[in-house]
């Protein structure tokens, strides 16, 4: 996975009063370096400014630091055919960050707020040089190896020790750079037998503590040459629920998109809902259900997993807890490859947004 800890200079921070009912807000810039600037320096004088900007004045011990007590948002920035730049669908993270942390007992951070925030962080920093520049060349692979702003918005909890809900937690949004999601060189996904989320757990919470078991699960899964887990339900073990850290989907023989439905073990991911309306814009049948691994092993002919960092990536097959292998499509097949399309062309700006989904940060000239 390659994220990096490049940071962008900017990071904002609020901070929730009690008194007031209000969040206090700040802006940190650690430096006026832009990013060509820093990719000149040499890696020591490089590596000071990142130490620099890693350093945010939060608490060392914390509900967080202690108990993963937090929960955080995945989002991007992409800049736009017309020049511009605009950030995907805001709104909608905006809405899961605050029904995260009304989930986790602390003060929840307003939708309104925390769209203004994300596009006043990408103006400042895009002030400083750190937005990627379009380029045309990335058409011609439906943006496969496009660049964008991962922005990274999460919860930290104030100081404390002994377990606890936070009454006083601060919201930060960072952001740094992501390439491609999956590690090359594996190949297909398998079924783990652990458990990502219980019945009236957090599975639907976006918390930093389930993602303990995807860090296990996708390590043994990658060491067994795989580039990918998937989870079955913690009752029966036998329906799909997502991947380590992703939602997935299914093409049946009858052409029928289908994906496991929403209960509170898995999370509602932006992709996922922005993949089935682009789907049913389309015409195609989608279906939000329970599916089976022996429905899949008899039916399905593709199989896809969606994201902020992952986006639409195709899994080759998927391999049962008993070995048995169900090969799909090799790389992205006909309902990937469109629905991909569709989704990177809006995102970039090369096709109509009908749906607004776009929030514009910087208008584009052209």
């Amino acid at each position: 996975m390659a994220f990096s800890l490049n940071l962008y200079p900017i990071t904002y921070i609020a901070r929730y009063n009690p008194e007031s009912g209000k969040w206090d807000e700040q802006w940190i810039e650690f430096d006026n370096i832009t990013h060509d600037q820093l990719m000149e320096m040499s890696e020591e004088e490089r590596q000071k400014v990142l130490d620099n900007r890693n350093q945010m004045n939060i608490p060392t011990v914390s509900y967080t630091s202690q108990y993963a007590y937090s929960c955080f948002e995945g989002m991007k920035g992409f800049p736009t055919k017309d020049g511009g730049v605009a950030i995907f669908r805001p709104e909608e993270n905006g809405k899961r960050f605050y029904n995260s942390m009304k989930g986790m007992y602390c003060p929840p951070f307003p939708v309104e707020q925390y769209v203004n925030a994300s596009v006043e962080f990408v103006k400042r920093n895009a002030a400083l040089g750190y937005v990627p520049k379009y380029n045309p060349e990335w058409e011609k692979s439906d943006y496969a190896d496009a660049d964008s702003i991962y922005m990274r918005p999460f919860m930290n909890s104030e100081g404390a020790i002994g377990v606890g809900c936070a009454k006083q937690p601060y919201v930060i949004i960072c952001a740094t750079t992501v390439s491609a999601y999956f590690k090359k060189g594996l190949d297909g996904a398998v079924i783990t037998n652990r458990v990502r989320a219980t019945p009236n757990g957090t599975g639907f919470i976006k918390c930093a503590s389930n993602y303990v078991i995807s860090a296990l699960a996708k390590k043994e899964a990658e060491d067994a040459g795989y580039v990918e887990c998937i989870y079955l339900d913690a009752v029966e073990h036998k329906y799909f629920q997502e991947g380590s850290s992703c939602n997935i989907f299914f093409v049946l023989k009858d052409g029928t998109l289908v994906t496991p439905e929403l209960e509170d073990t898995i999370l509602p991911g932006i992709t996922r809902k922005s993949i089935i309306a682009l789907a049913r814009e389309q015409g195609m049948k989608v279906e939000e259900r329970k599916i089976s691994v022996k429905e899949v092993q008899k039916k399905a002919v593709e199989c896809f997993v969606t994201g902020t960092a992952a986006g639409i990536s195709p899994m080759t097959s998927i391999t049962d807890l008993k070995g048995k292998k169900t090969v799909f499509t090799d790389g992205f097949g006909p309902v990937a490859k469109k629905l991909q399309h569709l989704l990177k062309g809006r995102q970039y700006g090369s096709i109509e947004d009908p749906n607004n989904w776009n929030t514009v940060v910087i208008p584009g000239n052209k």
